[in-house]
This record gives structure tokens, sequence and C-alpha cells, in this order.
């Protein structure tokens, strides 16, 4: 079984066996905004490695804005999932997640691409749900970050579309990647005082975390906000920009300081919105656990920490045949969730 989480930025695909056990996981980037041509292109990278009968998918890139609306987004993901995947074999079962109905095949998707639309985070739930009677489940990835609770062995979340989770805290558009630094504050401490933060895109959160050394290369796929190199040089560069500064006029470690604060600052965009999920009464912090998924797993670690909660890795739930494998189907979370979802059913 193979399981795909098509985001507008990347694709995830995560190779299960018949006992669950991850035998492969790679991440694409796929900026889908370019066009369906990029979701084609990535679908072959992964199939150059992976092959299965049975395949799983669940997506939020019917949200790129080459779709006039997330109705058709849905669509016209499924359709070229179903052409990409059907010429790659036969006899291939494709099967994509509708949320709380379950799997559907392509015949029903037009009924329920409501359903489906921005789903992936809901699979991951269901499938720690199995495992753990509570927890706040957060997936930070290079654009967005998911917020779900568990509690008594089931998903407890207010919102099911983009619009509520937005509204209720469930969905908070910052990642570790492709976030703009001007979507973080308005004011950043720099050289003892706050200064300023300038309301242009010129550098992005996978700067900070080039910088701050949390953010491998392999996680940060995305282009930068000048199209240059992710060297250390260059990331701190373009976050002196955001200041005011030419990065030459102050000595590296100024930038790396500014990245860190940076980090806080996001850390507490993050923090803001679990506090509000932790106020309901329903829930005991004695036996309360965060877990953290995705390619900002770090910040997650740190808010638990923050916050005086235990904390776990969503590899806790993985079984891999190597660490390598298993680090990637950790930043494929969704993606392993979906496919151990459609092979448990």
């Amino acid at each position: 079984m193979i399981g795909w989480d098509v985001g507008g930025a990347h694709l995830k695909a995560v190779l299960i066996n018949d006992q669950g056990q991850v035998l492969d996981a790679k991440q694409v980037y796929c900026p889908l905004w370019k066009g369906l041509g990029e979701l084609e292109s990535a679908i072959d990278c992964v199939l150059l490695e992976m092959h299965a009968d049975s395949h799983a998918v669940t997506m939020t890139g019917e949200l790129a804005d080459i779709f006039p609306d997330r109705n058709t987004g849905v669509l016209q993901i499924s359709q070229t999932m179903q052409r990409k995947l059907s010429m790659a074999k036969h006899e291939v079962v494709i099967e994509f997640f509708a949320g709380d109905k379950g799997f559907v095949g392509i015949d029903t998707v037009k009924q329920v691409t409501s359903d489906i639309a921005s789903m992936n985070w809901l699979a991951s739930v269901h499938f720690l749900a199995k495992k753990v009677p509570q927890a706040i489940f957060i997936d930070i990835g290079s654009t967005t970050t998911d917020i779900a609770l568990v509690c008594d062995g089931r998903s407890q979340v207010q919102g099911l579309t983009d619009a509520t989770r937005m509204q209720f805290d469930e969905l908070v558009y910052t990642g570790v990647v492709r976030t703009p630094l001007m979507a973080l504050a308005q004011k950043i401490p720099f050289s003892g005082r706050l200064v300023n933060i300038a309301a242009e895109h010129f550098a992005t959160t996978g700067d900070v975390y080039t910088l701050t050394g949390d953010l491998s290369l392999s996680d940060n796929m995305a282009d930068t906000a000048d199209g240059a190199d992710k060297s250390v040089a260059s990331s701190a560069r373009r976050i002196a920009r955001m200041i005011g500064w030419d990065a030459e006029e102050v000595p590296l470690s100024a930038w790396i300081k500014l990245a860190n604060a940076f980090k806080h600052a996001q850390l507490n965009l993050v923090r803001q919105a679990v506090l509000t999920k932790l106020s309901s009464e329903q829930y005991s912090n004695a036996s309360l656990q965060l877990i953290g998924a995705g390619a900002g797993e770090f910040l997650t670690e740190s808010l638990a920490q923050q916050l005086g909660i235990q904390y776990r890795s969503v590899s806790d739930f993985i079984s891999a045949e190597s660490i390598l494998i298993k680090n990637m189907a950790k930043v494929c979370f969704p993606a392993f969730a979906v496919a151990s979802l459609g092979l448990s059913r």
C-alpha cells in the first residue's frame, strides 16, 4: 500500500507492507500553483522507487490558486492521481480519503469533494486515536500547522473545513519553510531594542531555521524569497533585509540571534493556539501528551517543554526498515497515516 499526501508545495508518499511497516518514504517538491504538470512529474518521481497494488490518497493541494475553487481542485487532483497510478500497473486499487465517510473510489469523488478537501490532518488524527487515549496532535509543516485533540480515543475537533478550523485555532497558517517573516510579528528584538519588520517578502522561515540549524536541506525544498541559494550567508542576507540592514554590517552571530527571535515569535503563535485548547475542562494535563509531526516537529518539542507536558514524536508509532526511512515517514506522517488506515479496513 502506498499512502499519498498531495500538498500545494510537496507530494509525500509512504510505502508500507501488509504488517504496516514502512518500506520507503519520499517527499518531492511539487509547486502545484505552477500547474498539474508539476504533480504528474512528482508522481513519476515517486513511482521510480515505489510500487504497490493499492493506493490511498489524501490532499490539501486543492487550495492551489490554479483552481477556481476547492471542488474543482479535488476533482482535478483525484483524476490526475487516478490516471497516473492506473498507468503504473494494470490492476490497482486507488481510493481517496473522505474524512469521517471513509474511503471512496474515483466514481464517488464528485459527490464528496468537501469531505476529501484538506483532510490529511484528519487521517493522522484517526490513526493516532487508535493508539493513545488523550493527546494534542501538532503537525508543523512547511506552510501550515495542524492542531487537533484526541480524547477518549476519539478525535475531538471543532472544525472540519479550513474556514472553521482557522476560526477555532485548529489550522494556523504558519510553517517552518515557506512562511514570510512579516507574518510572524510587526516588531522583533534586535541589538537590544524592538525594531520594525518590513512588510515585504524578503525572507521566509526557511532562512530562520537554516540559521538556527533546526532545518535540514532535505526538508527545505521550497524556493527562497529571492530565488538565490539556501546557504547560511544567503539566509543571513535575506533576514537582514527584513529589518533594513545589510548582512555585512554586523557579525553572523547577530543574524543568528535575530533568527532565534523569529523562532520565538513563531513558537508563540503556535503556543497561543494550543493554550486555547488546553483551556477546555475536558482535558487533564496529568495524562495529556503532545504528539509532534512534520518538518517543524522541533518547535512542538520546545512547546511541550515550555508547557510541562509529556512529549512524544509520531516516530514512536512508526515501524520502519531503517532510521532514515522512519525519519522521512515522520515528515510524511499524513501519507503514512492514510496508508495505515487503508490497510486496516
